[in-house]
């Protein structure tokens, strides 16, 4: 399955009403809707559950 990108400019006042909608909402609102997406994107892409990375550091030792 392939998706699609799209790429729509509108002249300033005739946007469409979504983004409008997504105007009026807050920072944080927007913020928490977009993590929202992106987690469920990863779960759906990768049918995996999200996790730390691991970090290694190798040390020289004297």
């Amino acid at each position: 399955m392939s998706v699609e990108k799209r790429v729509c400019k509108y002249k300033l006042g005739e946007q469409p009403k979504k983004s409008v909608y997504w105007q009026e909402k807050s920072y944080q609102e927007r913020l928490t809707a977009l993590e929202e997406i992106r987690s469920e994107y990863i779960s759906w892409r990768y049918n995996a559950e999200q996790r730390l990375q691991r970090v290694y550091r190798i040390i020289k030792q004297a």
